[in-house]
This record gives structure tokens, sequence and C-alpha cells, in this order.
């Protein structure tokens, strides 16, 4: 079973996931007492209303030890919240330009974000699409999981559903904070994915970044297919960005369209 610490942060009124994320619950280790690295700066608020926040968890590492964080920014509690990953597949690095520079705009009073910029950390160190075991991570989700391909195959799915601690990371993290809309950045094929959430939601973002709509192929074990099947009122799509890096302008168009997304 995964392991979760919750770490109350004084003045917020919110319980913050921390701790190991990641480990593998086929190996069932005993359970030891984690250390979380939280940072938080509250900002003043208006009497009456939530606090806005900036707070940075560690959530655990990848396959080669690289931290994996998240960071938390909006009002504490009260406001709808949004998670925003900005890369799942090494080679697919440009959203995590979008996602840090969510985390360097004015904080935001009408949504809660959950910024984890690189889910990947490995890959993108070796610029390849699966982890440092060789696993695609979008399609070692559980949610319709099987075997596909072998170790070496780029969308090899693991030995078994949630074999790789990124993915656990991911899993438990949205479990814990059950965000009301998610945003999977991917490249490159330059379109929003009508990924099985609510589609006004997906059109709305589409036509914030004057990008086309259009639906995907499903694939068993991808994030996307298991988060709209285990919290089905909530919605989490893919955003194919196109291929290459951004520009300061293309960063700006998607990361503010995120903070529009959901006024």
């Amino acid at each position: 079973m995964a392991i979760l610490i919750a770490v109350l942060v004084v003045g917020t009124g919110s319980a913050v996931l921390a701790g190991s994320l990641d480990r593998d619950p086929a190996a069932r280790p005993a359970l030891s007492p984690a250390v979380p690295s939280t940072t938080t700066s509250p900002v003043p608020a208006r009497s009456h209303a939530a606090a806005v926040i900036r707070k940075k968890t560690r959530l655990g590492h990848s396959v080669k030890d690289r931290p994996i964080a998240v960071t938390e920014v909006g009002p504490s509690s009260g406001a709808p919240t949004l998670l925003v990953v900005g890369c799942i597949h090494g080679n697919e690095p440009a959203g995590i330009a979008v996602a840090r520079d969510l985390l360097s705009d004015p904080l935001p009073q009408h949504v809660t974000l959950w910024v984890l910029p690189d889910l990947n950390p490995d890959g993108v160190a070796a610029d390849t699409r699966p982890n440092a075991h060789g696993v695609d991570l979008n399609r070692n989700f559980p949610f319709r999981w099987r075997r596909i391909g072998h170790r070496g195959d780029t969308i090899y799915s693991g030995p078994r559903a949630l074999s790789e601690p990124e993915s656990r990371i991911a899993h438990a993290l949205i479990l814990q904070i059950k965000p009301h809309v998610t945003i999977w950045f991917h490249q490159s094929d330059n379109v929003v994915d009508e990924s099985g959430g609510t589609l006004a939601i997906e059109r709305r973002y589409a036509r914030l970044t004057h990008m086309r709509l259009a639906r995907l192929p499903r694939y068993p074990g991808s994030a996307t297919g298991w988060q709209n099947h285990a919290l089905p009122a909530t919605t989490a799509f893919v955003v194919e960005l196109p291929q290459g890096p951004l520009n300061a302008r293309g960063v700006e168009r998607f990361s503010d369209a995120i903070l529009r997304l959901l006024r």
C-alpha cells in the first residue's frame, strides 16, 4: 500500500500530501516515518477569505533518485482545484516550461493550482519516452492495464500496473487531492484531446489556446483513462503541444489559458 503522510500547514487550515508516495505496493515494506520537504509561503488575505498560499512538497523520487515535487498555489480552501502535469514522457518536455511559468505568475485567487512540472525526470535527462526502467508511464496506470511489449519497447507497460515509482507518485497524489480538472501535457500532435471527461472543459481550453479539438486513440493503462474512470465527477485531459520547445509567447499562451479555464 502507498504510504501517505499528511502535514498540516499552520495558518492555512489545509492538509498537505507529503512524504514517500513512490513505494511499490507489491514490496509491502514495513511502515517507517517519511521525511517530507515542504516549503510554505502564506500570503495575507482579506478577512473572511481563505489564505492564499504557495507550498512546495517533495512527493518522492524517480528510479534514479531524482526528486519529484508538486507546488500548490492559490486559496487554501473553497476554490476548485486544477492539477497540471508538465511532462510524463521524457522526450516530450515542452510542458515543463508551461508548468514553471504558472509558478512565476501572481498567486491566483479563483482556483487552487497543483503544479507538477516533471513526473519523469530520468526520461527527460536521457531524452527518452519511458522512465529509467524502460516503462512507458502512460501505460502503467491501473484502468484496463495489460502487458504491452517488453523492456526496450517504447510503449512497454511494465510488469504490472503501478510498478513504477513515478506512476505511483501521481496515482497517490491524485487520489489524495481529487482535482476537479487535470491537464496532462504531451507532444507533438498540436491538439487538445477529448479524453473522456467533461467535453465543455476540453473544448474551452482548445478555444483559449486556438488549438484543434479531436479524439485521440484510447490506450490501456493511460493516466487520463484511469483518472476519468476512478474519479468520474472530475475531468482529466491531454494537451498535445506542438513539436519542439515553446517560445516565450507560446509558453504564456498555454499557461494563461490554464488560469482562465475555470473562470
